[in-house]
């Protein structure tokens, strides 16, 4: 296989571009930095891409890999034909390669194998040709009647025969391949109950769905109930369509031999063949929901984590619980713990006059701006208290409800016993909570992704394969964003492009050490940051304040030169660079962008990378994003009505539809089907976690506390 060339086809990238990609990650260069500063080698390909294709590349390594494996294997047994050799070779998936080897593959012990080891194949053999008189078969099987190898009759022997016959057909590429292509195209997957006791899986009880279109989340429904014991799933395929498939390829006559064979075909069809053929295809269709499953908790939490953080605002953190109190956390505008308490507004205590009174304390003392509310265990209630208690302050002071998922994992982790070692474990949760809705993505780094709380079936699904493509999803935010060199923390430095966890330490250890790096190129002196680390990892890095005003801004240093030729060339005062160059593009296009990069010898995605980088210095990507929605008031599942607009906040996105905070304590559902006026195959179409949408009020079931809403005709 030439992988380049398919590739390309693949992907419609260049060959070209292809085999540049590949160089880069076989020189150990990550996809944020062949995105970003590589962009001449790969003709601009955005970072997803690349990973999607890095990817692939992985997949048809292995395959090629293990197609020498099957050819090595199969020449050993003998049975290499030129034509065998030249399908293996072009297999274009492991199924198919799979499917190839089958007939090859050690088995265990089956009736056919025992058939064989009696002696029966070459009578299997002549009855498949099928060229015999009903005669002549009954003399040809009499010759392998040997009571010492238990074939004391011919009717043993011509079992036997067939059951030899029967396996071949199980195992034979070509039907198994016509067959499964059979089963997607027309099979239904089929649920039935094992109880009758009333589960969340009802619905399945007397279900039938076609295979081709059944949706990942009903697959992974349908997966979960079998495993629970509440429903027994099976696929329904047309027999009679099948078998008439296999018949056609086998049955060549209508003399004793082709009644055996015609008998051993729904023999292995039955026993053999389907049921390895059902399995295969629910396996396909698992694999074909978890990573649907997997994409939707990356296309989840990467605009949660690149939520606008609320800059330059003082905190007070609300953890809400009922019998254990309130936490409360102040904290700067910088993240830093100010104050700590808690309060009783809940039940059972219900002190709500006391736990307003030390709010209010607080409030005053720090200067509080706004009041950050973990959506968990009564957070309502304590909603309801916080609107209450800002009142007086008449919008001066106002308030968020943010998801608290994975607070509590990280208030009990070694990262939150050592940030935070005079806090108790539930005090370092409302610090998080305050943090979440000052910087969201150096705050949620710090707790492993799958805790996050975005996304749908998430223990169902292989944790490998899901923890390695959400690290990919926050590397890739991280590097988006960029990462202050004298503030980050080793949670979010060990996600910069080429930086380990080990030397995320090693660079806190620096800093701690020798003071506030006052160069990218100090970085150099890190343990274990060596050059092609520093390649990886500089252009990530940035240094307000800094000797250099370039090491504020997303310039490689490798382009320094490049930057400061361009500012020369147009005029620019280098020293002006801090505050920004708004005219820079025009002076640019006036020269030419052709010219201008070729004077200063870049190529033309980069240069426009320097000009937009020099135009507005340390610029943060998550302020043109839709903001957090700050309140001041509050409303009840009680006081919503048919018909009532709203904006929300969309919490999560799943394959049926999208659930939106609405300021009620209970999210609504935007189901897929009232997105938009427009038919949509999926809701990541039309909205992704953290936008702020209108929705209107379909229904409201208190006593389910379900609440639908629309976004349709608003």
């Amino acid at each position: 296989m030439d992988i380049v060339k398919t590739l390309s086809t693949e992907f419609g990238v260049r060959e070209t571009y292809v085999s540049n990609i590949i160089s880069l990650l076989n020189e150990g260069c990550t996809v944020p930095f062949i995105a970003r500063y590589r962009k001449e080698m790969h003709g601009t390909t955005d970072d997803q891409t690349i990973r999607d294709l890095a990817e692939r590349l992985g997949y048809l390594r292995n395959l090629e890999e293990k197609k020498a494996d099957v050819l090595s294997t199969v020449e050993a047994l003998g049975k290499l034909t030129p034509d065998l050799r030249r399908q293996i070779e072009d297999a274009p998936t492991l199924a198919v390669l799979e499917d190839l080897y089958r007939p090859y593959r050690p088995k265990r012990r089956t009736r056919a194998t025992v058939a064989k080891e009696r002696g029966l194949e070459p009578l299997a053999e002549a009855v498949l040709r099928q060229d015999l008189s009903d005669a002549a078969l009954q003399e040809l099987a009499l010759t392998f009647v040997d009571p010492e190898k238990e074939v004391p009759d011919v009717e043993t022997a011509l079992s036997g025969a067939s059951d030899i016959i029967a396996e071949d057909v199980s195992d034979s590429p070509l039907v198994r391949q016509d067959l499964k292509k059979d089963v997607e195209k027309t099979g239904c997957l089929v649920c039935t109950a094992k109880t009758e006791a009333d589960t969340v899986y009802a619905m399945y009880y007397d279900y039938k769905e076609a295979v081709k279109s059944m949706p990942s989340h009903r697959i992974l429904a349908v997966n979960r109930g079998e495993k629970e014991d509440v429903l027994r799933v099976r696929i329904d395929a047309d027999r009679e369509t099948e078998l008439a498939l296999i018949t056609r390829r086998y049955v060549k006559g209508r003399g004793a031999c082709s009644r055996l064979v015609e008998a051993a075909c729904v023999d292995g069809y039955d026993r053999l063949l389907f049921p390895s053929l059902e399995r295969e295809v629910r396996a396909a269709l698992t694999e074909k929901a978890e990573k649907q499953a997997i994409k939707m908790f990356g296309q989840n939490l990467k605009p949660l984590l690149l939520t606008p953080p609320v800059k330059g605002k003082t905190v007070l953190a609300v953890d809400p619980a009922y019998r254990t109190g309130c936490k409360l956390a102040v904290v700067d505008p910088n993240g830093k713990a100010l104050d700590t308490g808690v309060i009783y507004p809940t039940p059972p205590q219900n002190k709500k006059e006391e736990a307003a009174a030390k709010m209010r304390a607080l409030i005053e003392k720090h200067r509080v701006d706004c009041i950050s509310i973990g959506n968990g265990t009564a957070s309502k209630e304590a909603e309801l208290f916080v609107a209450e208690t800002i009142r007086p302050y008449a919008g001066r002071v106002t308030y968020a409800v943010v998801n608290e998922a994975g607070a509590s994992v990280y208030s009990a982790s070694k990262l939150g016993a050592a940030e935070f070692p005079q806090f108790d474990v539930s005090l370092r949760s409302a610090v998080s909570i305050a943090r979440r809705l000052q910087d969201p993505l150096s705050e949620l780094v710090k707790i492993d992704p799958r805790s996050i709380g975005v996304g749908q079936y998430q223990h169902d699904l292989p944790q490998k394969e899901l923890a390695e493509s959400l690290k990919n999803v926050v590397e890739d935010c991280v590097n988006a964003v960029g990462v202050d060199l004298n503030t980050a923390s080793p949670s979010v430095l060990q996600y910069v492009s080429g930086v380990s966890s080990a030397v995320s330490q090693n660079i806190v250890s620096y800093r701690d050490e020798h003071g506030a790096f006052s160069s990218r190129g100090e970085l150099k002196k890190v343990k274990g940051l060596g050059p092609k680390a520093f390649e990886q990892c500089a252009g990530f890095l940035r240094i307000p304040g800094g000797l250099d005003e370039l090491d504020n801004t997303g310039v490689h240093p490798e382009s320094y030169a490049a930057a400061k030729a361009l500012l020369k060339l147009v005029g620019a005062d280098e020293s002006r660079l801090g505050a920004g160059l708004p005219d820079l593009q025009k002076q640019v296009d006036a020269l030419g962008r052709e010219k201008v990069a070729a004077a200063v010898g870049v190529g033309l995605p980069t240069l426009d990378d320097i000009v937009r980088e020099l135009t507005k210095p340390g610029r943060d990507i998550r302020d043109s994003l839709p903001k957090p929605i700050l309140r001041a008031d509050v409303l009840s599942l009680e006081d919503l009505v048919p018909g009532m607009s709203l904006k929300g906040t969309v919490r999560n996105v799943i394959d049926f539809g999208a659930f939106v905070d609405i300021g009620v304590h209970q999210d609504g559902l935007v189901h897929v089907s009232e997105m938009s006026e427009r038919y949509i195959k999926h809701p990541s179409e039309v909205v992704k976690v953290g936008d702020v949408v209108t929705v209107r009020v379909l229904s409201v079931d208190v006593k389910k506390k379900r609440i639908a809403l629309t976004m349709r005709k608003i």
